[in-house]
């Protein structure tokens, strides 16, 4: 009996377990097939979020980056891309209608003026404030308002184009294209790669300056090196290091706070070894009414020339400062000895007579002029050109 119910409990445990497993399975078979879920991809926090250090860092570094204008529109997102620059030749020739847009109230108004039926002593003392106001200077306002009035008396300036013509030959006189206005930017015959050391206060533009002068060297085939011997104006070396490589031309710059002077040594003695034509090393704007970075300024000419001579020093001026530009000059030519101008900003003001203003001040052409914010806007300073311009043809 005892054995019956055995039997019995385990066929019920049989069946009631074979029919859980039964259902189970049913139900599986009965639920669609579910889809593999795709593995999202992941980044490392620094990717995705940064440190607010980090963040800061990155804001600096883009708003010390040079704006695309300063460096040309079309091809500031490619700086590694190097560009073949505008040629030297006539590139005032060709910024001649620029200029003559900005000057013409000059030269205009000093032409409507000769023109006159009667040049009497009022006229002339409208000539002289006209040329005073163009920043010409007192010394040379005389005497070009003393050489007209003679010529007048004797020639006539029966019309317009007498005038033009008598006004024409005067200013050619004061800027004086007898000057010799050629850069030293060959190597020399010793095998040395010319030096030139551009200085000047600060927000004339020397280091846009520096740049643009490498475009216009590297379009007359030189072999360029740069300086940034500007080590205490966040980014000045990020600047030019940018402009070297829109040409193809190397860069040599230490740590920000650094020694200019050893910097500028670096440079020269870098375009040694490269065999570069040309050593161009910008220095940091400094006032004129400091005395200590004007002695740091000789101590960097100084240690440059310990390895050769230092073929130019460019002085940048800012156009529009007028005769508080030539109180500057006269102070770095001590330090310095200056052997070129640089005007910039020459388009953005009717203050033209600065070129014979600075001319006589101190002893030294005007060898270069800034005409706009584009990188070939440099041009060699051509006398005939320029006057042309003032006189608005």
């Amino acid at each position: 009996m005892q054995t019956i119910i055995d039997i019995v409990i385990a066929v019920v445990v049989v069946l009631v377990v074979g029919g859980a497993l039964l259902y189970r399975s049913r139900g599986r078979r009965g639920l669609p097939p579910q889809p593999p879920q795709p593995t999202l991809p992941t980044r490392p926090p620094s990717e995705t979020q940064l440190p607010p250090e980090e963040l800061d860092a990155e804001l600096d570094t883009a708003v010390a980056r040079p704006e695309p204008e300063a460096l040309g529109a079309d091809t500031a997102l490619q700086p590694d891309v190097a560009e073949a620059p505008a040629p030297a030749a006539g590139r005032l020739v060709r910024l001649r209608a620029r200029l003559a847009r900005s000057e013409s109230t000059f030269g205009k108004g000093l032409l409507a003026l000769l023109s006159r039926d009667t040049l009497d002593d009022e006229t002339w003392d409208e000539v002289e404030d006209l040329l005073l106001t163009a920043d010409v200077g007192v010394t040379a306002t005389t005497e070009l308002v003393d050489s007209l009035r003679t010529q007048a008396r004797v020639l006539g300036t029966r019309t317009p184009d007498d005038a033009r013509r008598l006004l024409r030959e005067g200013l050619l006189d004061l800027v004086d294209p007898k000057l010799e206005r050629s850069l030293a930017t060959a190597r020399s015959d010793g095998g040395g790669a010319a030096v030139v050391l551009v200085v000047g206060v600060n927000g004339t533009g020397k280091t846009t300056t520096v740049g643009k002068l490498a475009r216009l060297l590297v379009a007359e085939g030189r072999h360029v090196v740069l300086g940034a011997a500007d080590t205490f104006r966040a980014a000045a070396a990020d600047q030019l290091e940018t402009w070297g490589r829109r040409v193809g031309a190397e860069t040599v710059r230490g740590p920000e706070g650094g020694d200019p002077a050893s910097v500028a040594f670096d440079a020269v003695k870098t375009g040694a070894e490269v065999n570069a034509d040309t050593v161009l090393i910008d220095t940091a704007g400094r006032l004129h009414t400091k005395a200590g970075l004007m002695d740091e300024l000789g101590k960097v000419k100084r240690v440059v020339e310990r390895q050769g001579p230092v073929d130019e020093v460019l002085l940048v001026l800012d156009a529009t400062t007028g005769q508080n530009g030539l109180v500057q000059a006269r102070v770095f030519a001590e330090v310095v000895a200056i052997t070129g101008v640089v005007l910039t900003k020459l388009d953005g003001t009717a203050k033209g007579g600065i070129v014979i203003s600075v001319q006589r001040e101190l002893g030294v052409p005007v060898k270069l002029i800034g005409l706009g914010e584009g990188p070939d806007d440099l041009a060699p300073f051509e006398p005939e050109a320029f006057v042309d311009a003032l006189l608005g043809d």
